[in-house]
């Protein structure tokens, strides 16, 4: 990979370190390096095997339920608002799901979302027709909880299985979501416009739903028990806020999340009113998650060539800019290619949302947490962004207003993400640099400098 590669490049320059260097200097600079714990031995992970895999496909089906697909005959404005607020609960509980799970509650968190997802799916069907707080508190609230109580625990237990080939698993396991955004608006499609009609239809998706979500709680098991002393969040973020390149990806993911979701909530709606058939304005989100699945599954090929930050700072780049894009769309052709673009490129950037955050994470005992909080704030991006962006398209459907916002935001957000690579890579330079210190005064690494101090 070409981040690691830079890294050996880095480590051959902590090599070259002068032995001239005063005493106290070296001591400060491996006493920085103590604060950094390397990451577990890889030989500690079996890497496959019958547990690993189904705990991947668990989590596969597991997050095969986020897309939204029961209110398209609503207004715009409610659609941002419903959609946002059950993206936000999806992410924001995670500072819950992820404090729990590193508790050793996955299986309790799992359950109770699963639960929960199938009841308040069977409570939509109940929903009568113009009844918008019904649906809001159904899809809205009930679903945006269960899927935020399931959502980290689903990505985090793949690190009790895998490390070298965690990256790969895990976009595997981000495929789910995509997926089932292909196949749930097709199939609600022909059942709720055929002889079932909108109840039975979305108790048909519920049992569907429902039966996936007890595949996923029979097939999904931890491995590592959990830390005989419990993470502690306030130590975990006290940490964070010292450590530059996290804080730098938190505050990249939320400009980049609130410009984010603008073509996957107006997509559709962006092309009926550009004169594109209503029926095929229906299939270019099939045609958006299509693409998005893909770039989903091939995102772990890559990323074996470029890292896991070249391609998130690429792949930011390319949604910024073919948000910008839509300003143009205009035909049918462009509905096409925007659309296949841009899910292709949206596929790649969220398969690695976890590994990137893996990245950054020192000590794997806290990734439940430090994900937990890292996706808190990220909510908050979900929440504002497709509102405001309703806000600017008017009543009068003034396109460019909401793309031009939508599209410099999320450049802003990949902006900070370069910043991001250049400070991690500075630290990992110190870090270098300080044991080769250590290792020049004669002490094989730091411990060994403490202990004899």
């Amino acid at each position: 990979m070409v981040a690691e590669s830079e890294l050996r490049t880095v480590h051959a320059e902590g090599a070259a370190f002068q032995e001239d260097k005063k005493g106290s200097e070296t001591s400060e600079a491996c006493q920085v390096s103590k604060d950094w714990d390397p990451p577990s031995n890889p030989d500690e992970f079996p890497e496959g095997g019958l547990a690993a895999w189904a705990t991947a496909f668990g989590a596969f089906v597991g997050l095969d339920f986020y897309t939204q697909h029961y209110l398209a005959n609503e207004t715009s404005s409610a659609i941002s608002w419903i959609g946002s607020t059950s993206a936000f609960l999806i992410t924001s509980l995670g500072l819950v799901s992820g404090l729990l799970h590193d508790r050793g509650y996955f299986h309790h968190l799992m359950i109770a979302g699963s639960f929960l997802q199938g009841f308040c799916l069977f409570m939509l069907s109940l929903s009568k027709p113009d009844q918008y707080y019904q649906i809001f508190l159904s899809q809205g609230l009930g679903l945006g909880i269960a899927s935020g109580l399931m959502y980290i625990p689903s990505i985090a237990v793949i690190s009790h299985h895998f490390r070298r080939r965690r990256t790969l698993v895990m976009t595997f396991v981000a495929t789910g979501s995509s997926l089932g955004a292909i196949i749930h608006p097709i199939m609600l499609n022909n059942l709720l416009n055929g002889p079932l009609g909108f109840a039975n239809g979305v108790r048909a998706s519920a049992g569907l739903i429902s039966s996936f979500l007890l595949i996923a709680c029979l097939c999904m098991r931890t491995r590592l028990d959990p830390p005989a002393t419990p993470v502690n969040y306030i130590v975990v973020a006290r940490k964070c806020i010292r450590d530059v390149p996290f804080i730098l990806l938190i505050a990249g993911g939320f400009l980049f999340q609130i410009g984010f979701f603008y073509p996957l909530f107006f997509f559709q709606l962006d092309s009926i009113k550009h004169g594109i058939s209503a029926n095929f304005s229906f299939y270019s989100l099939v045609i958006l998650n299509g693409s998005n699945f893909i770039g989903r599954l091939a995102s772990g090929f890559i990323e074996a060539f470029t890292g896991v930050m070249n391609l998130t700072i690429l792949s930011s780049i390319l949604c910024g800019v073919l948000i910008l894009g839509m300003i143009g769309l205009s035909s049918l052709a462009s509905v096409v290619v925007l659309g296949v673009l841009y899910g292709y490129c949206s596929g790649l950037n969220t398969a690695m949302g976890a590994p990137l955050m893996a990245t950054l994470t020192p000590d794997l005992s806290e990734l439940g947490a430090r994900m937990g909080i890292c996706l808190f704030i990220f909510g908050f991006g979900n929440l504002i962004g497709t509102p405001i962006s309703g806000a600017l398209l008017t009543s009068h459907y003034t396109w460019w207003m909401p793309s031009l916002f939508s599209g410099i935001v999320t450049l802003t957000g990949a902006m900070t993400f370069i910043f991001m690579r250049y400070m991690f890579l500075r630290r990992q330079r110190i870090l270098d640099l300080s044991q080769a210190a250590c290792q020049l005064r004669g002490y094989r690494d730091e411990s060994e400098l403490q202990s004899d101090h």
